[in-house]
């Protein structure tokens, strides 16, 4: 796409309402996620996510700088993409919209004011009264937020709706919480260990003991600060330890009885979100993050399962149940297909169906290579993700296949039809490749060697004829 071509869209998507904008970014995410038209959605997109932060010079740049330092403290908690967010996320679409809420009847004269004072530091260069600056727009815009969000105000819904979409209401509150008690969190923030590899009694033990301050036990803020933990826990399902060590027991039901109990609700979504973003990647054939996704859910859903006593029939029993069920159908139907992706391409064909200059493309040799891989994870973890019987029985006829066609490729490079035995050593290629995965590397060697010489030997028998 040319520059001038994006000059354009860029002018053209400044003019939409807020609210277009928000729809479109929303549908944008959705159709990158199922793979359709990547290179224009990821260009629009591009500059939706622009006018959401701001775009352009002078005082449209002051305009997004303003709302990119008011926003600043909202930055850990935003979120990309369709999928739903949970409690301690907030929608980083819904940023542009409230942003010209605030500015337009929300809080204008705070925005304005802000504003006018970020033009006087940028020009003078004082920067020490910044931070005043933004936390007076910050409480100035949570008392704005708080005033139409709250249940009890009037007409409620037709002042909400003046802000957005639905999806733009429902983050309001939670920007407006966040915003509010900044500084808050900030102290929270560096109580906290920044890294915690290990998280057990005196890694919980330091977290709860930050966390006794009354204005982080709210409702509105315990997600928010729960999900900043979980930013610094090397498994993120661990963060269930603190609901479990603050009830004083592993009863679900007396976990969820605590105002720490959406610790449990957020570890499920966060897994539920891992589980589908498994599946995507599995089917666009994407297998960089698969075996760290696989170790992820593993761990989770077997912690999950060990650490909270959980009843069948309860709502978090059955929702780990089904994220459990997700993973082990979507492994279970792609294991299926690998023997299947592995015989059309190995499969001994006579030498009168095979067209003269028939190749096999190295694409698709790494692809299947690809999948076999995957299958050897799974092997891994099978047992915790329900799909032990499958994988072992896969695996197992896929070593079985491979060993066996790898030698008799080897015998027909012997004394094959010389028209086809580029096509024949393509195979074998391709089957030594897959030995690599299933039998390791000395195997593989042995296989190679294999067939180097049978192509010397024939090419020596060619000769003394």
């Amino acid at each position: 796409m040319s520059q001038k071509s994006i000059e354009r869209l860029r002018d053209y998507l400044a003019q939409l309402p807020p609210q277009a904008l928000a729809l479109l970014m929303r549908e944008f995410e959705r159709a990158i996620e199922r793979g359709e038209d990547t290179g224009i959605a990821s260009v629009v997109l591009e500059q939706l996510r622009g006018l959401a932060r701001g775009a352009g010079d002078n005082a449209p740049r002051r305009r997004e700088d303003a709302a990119r330092l008011a926003f600043r403290a909202l930055e850990p908690f935003l979120v990309d993409g369709s999928l739903p967010t949970r409690p301690g996320q907030i929608r980083r679409a819904s940023l542009l919209p409230v942003w010209q809420w605030l500015a337009r009847e929300g809080a204008p004269e705070a925005v304005h004011e802000f504003e006018s004072e970020l033009a006087r530091i940028s020009d003078d260069g004082e920067r020490r009264s910044l931070d005043v600056a933004i936390r007076k727009l910050q409480l100035a815009a949570a008392a704005s937020i708080f005033k139409i969000a709250a249940p009890s105000s009037g007409d409620r819904q037709r002042a909400l709706a003046r802000v957005g979409p639905p999806d733009v209401s429902e983050d309001l509150l939670p920007i407006g919480s966040v915003l509010h008690a900044r500084e808050a969190l900030d102290a929270f923030g560096t109580r906290v260990p920044s890294f915690m590899r290990v998280f057990g009694d005196s890694q919980i033990a330091s977290v709860t003991s930050s966390l006794n301050i009354p204005t982080l036990q709210t409702p509105q803020l315990m997600p928010f600060v729960l999900t900043l933990v979980m930013q610094r826990l090397t498994a993120p399902w661990q963060i269930i330890r603190v609901a479990i060590k603050m009830a004083a027991s592993d009863d679900e039901l007396r976990v969820a009885a605590t105002p720490y109990g959406i610790a449990v609700t957020i570890a499920l979504h966060d897994l539920y979100c891992l589980a589908v973003s498994l599946r995507v990647d599995i089917r666009r054939g994407q297998f960089a993050k698969v075996g760290e996704n696989l170790k992820a859910l593993h761990d989770g859903v077997r912690g999950m399962r060990t650490e909270l006593d959980l009843r069948n029939d309860s709502i978090w029993g059955k929702q780990l149940a089904s994220i459990r069920a997700d993973i082990s159908n979507t492994l279970q139907s792609e294991i299926e297909t690998v023997p299947g992706r592995v015989r059309r391409m190995l499969r001994q064909r006579p030498d009168k169906e095979i067209p003269a200059g028939a190749s096999i493309d190295s694409a698709e040799v790494e692809e299947a290579a690809s999948f076999i891989n995957f299958v050897a994870v799974c092997r891994t973890y099978a047992s915790e993700l329900a799909i032990n019987e499958v994988t072992l029985r896969t695996y197992s006829d896929l070593q079985h296949y491979v060993e066996q066609t790898t030698e008799t490729l080897v015998q027909s490079l012997r004394g094959g039809d010389s028209k086809v035995r580029a096509y024949r050593q393509a195979q074998a290629t391709a089957a030594i490749r897959f030995c690599e995965i299933l039998f390791g590397n000395d195997y593989a060697s042995l296989m190679s060697r294999a067939v180097e010489n049978a192509l010397t030997g024939e090419r020596k028998s060619s000769r003394a004829q």
